[in-house]
């Protein structure tokens, strides 16, 4: 039989910001994220969960590992 094995991961990273207002620092994030200039290494994983779905579409529940 072939399962389908779904992997999510939640990554953080501090990066600083020099900005005139919070919505100036999203906007900036946003480009700098979108651009490449902040990058989450693939060290920082903070949580991590899988799911297992059968050939007949029955999924298991999220687990974390």
């Amino acid at each position: 039989m072939k399962y389908t094995i779904t992997i999510e991961e939640t990554c953080t990273k501090g990066f600083d910001i020099e900005a005139d207002s919070a919505e100036e620092a999203y906007e900036t994030a946003k480009q700098k994220y979108k651009s490449c200039e902040f990058v989450l290494d693939p060290g920082e994983c903070q949580f991590k969960q899988i799911a297992i779905t059968a050939p007949n579409n029955e999924a298991t529940e999220w687990q974390e590992f």
